[in-house]
């Protein structure tokens, strides 16, 4: 898509502030790590699409005469809010999902890029995505959004004429199988159930959610997990948008923001998300990860004595490792002789045929979970 010059212009200038570092930062040494409370990753969901696809259940809608100025001011409003409201200090990454966010103008892009840099770091590193139909993105129209700042696609691929039947679940699961293996012998690492990467180009925003971080959801439907400290708040809680376009610009328009629901999280639902996301990884759990939702209840504590778990273990679809010392390093200094322990730090995780089980593992693991968490003395709740 061409672009009128002056128009170019202002989303490009926009673009580069958003890529731009903040003075402080720009002193050569490595930028002062924010803690886990003060990152977050940014979603923003664009709602519209060309046409529904049966497949697809995500909030969307066929557009009937867009604003996207409008829509583009309400975007960076509530991006800017929530971003107040949670006191992130850190964008680690931003995703531009739909809908069909490659129907939108690289200009609103821009604009969302430059409000996150301007309300919170930016690393001019950081992954930023967008969703993209082929059919609705020519080479120049990518090479616009490229200049506004998207450095990676997500694009859907769909069998040409709609026809094919979708497979009985047994041949699914053999088709699923058969897939991993064949990218397995490609050089692609199954780094999470339904997610393959190479060469370590794996979706950073992708695992922050399965690491439990914070994520911000901006725009119609978003759903967001993030910890309100920016209004006082000490308890994360789970975020959803306004569903339906206009009645969320109206709530923006009218508060800033269009959340709909806050849902608090209690301690023992924390733990059942780090526990469901963290196993659709490669990597699983580390105690290390553990310890920073819960630093009393290790996961040898839960799992180390389960008679359920010692099967899975046995059936090679689970792995728990006691956190356990595997070597020394000897080091002689002017005369000093130091010795420096090396640990093992894993922890919970699927072995390669548990990870295509998952859903019937987890249900063993949170029923222990639950368990254990009912079984605590009072004394040893934290408290806070």
């Amino acid at each position: 898509m061409a672009l009128p010059r002056s128009q170019a212009r202002g989303w490009v200038k926009a673009a580069k502030m958003a890529q731009r570092r903040r003075p402080a930062e720009d002193t050569g040494g490595p930028p002062s790590p924010a803690p886990g409370s003060q990152r977050a990753a940014l979603y923003v969901h664009w709602p519209y699409c060309e046409k529904r696809c049966t497949y697809c259940n995500f909030n969307k809608y066929i557009p009937r005469g867009v604003d996207e100025a409008a829509l583009r001011r309400c975007l960076v409003t509530e991006a800017q809010t929530l971003l107040r409201l949670s006191g992130v200090r850190r964008v680690e990454s931003v995703f531009f999902g739909g809908g069909t966010p490659s129907l939108a103008s690289p200009h609103t892009v821009a604009a969302v890029l430059e409000v996150a840099a301007q309300a919170a770091h930016l690393p001019a590193d950081s992954e930023v995505t967008l969703e993209a139909n082929p059919t609705s993105a020519s080479g120049s129209r990518l090479a616009a959004f490229g200049a506004a700042g998207v450095n990676r696609l997500s694009i859907g691929l769909q069998v040409q004429q709609g026809t094919l039947p979708a497979p009985d679940p047994e041949l699914a699961a053999e088709m699923y199988q058969e897939g991993r293996a064949v990218l397995r012998e490609a050089g692609f690492r199954q780094y999470e159930v339904s997610n393959f990467a190479r060469n370590g180009a794996l979706s950073t925003h992708n695992w922050t959610y399965w690491q439990c971080g914070q994520y911000l959801g901006v725009g119609p439907g978003a759903h967001g997990r993030f910890i309100p400290q920016g209004a006082g708040g000490h308890t994360r809680e789970a975020r959803i948008q306004t569903l339906e376009p206009d009645n969320w610009m109206k709530e923006v328009m009218l508060f800033g923001h269009g959340t709909r629901r806050r849902i608090p999280l209690s301690e023992l639902e924390l733990l059942e998300e780090v526990l469901a996301m963290g196993l659709r990884t490669d990597v699983g759990i580390t105690h290390q990860h553990w310890q920073q939702f819960e630093p009393q209840l290790t996961l040898w504590d839960l799992f180390g004595a389960s008679k359920e778990v010692k099967e899975l273990q046995e059936q090679g679809l689970l792995l728990l490792d006691h956190r356990c010392v595997v070597g020394a390093v000897v080091k002689v200094s002017q005369g000093t002789l130091t010795t420096h322990l090396q640990t093992r730090e894993r922890g919970l995780r699927c072995s390669w045929e548990g990870l295509a089980v998952l859903d019937s593992l987890l249900l063993s693991l949170l029923s222990r979970l639950q368990e254990a968490w009912q079984q605590r003395t009072p004394s040893s709740v934290p408290r806070g």
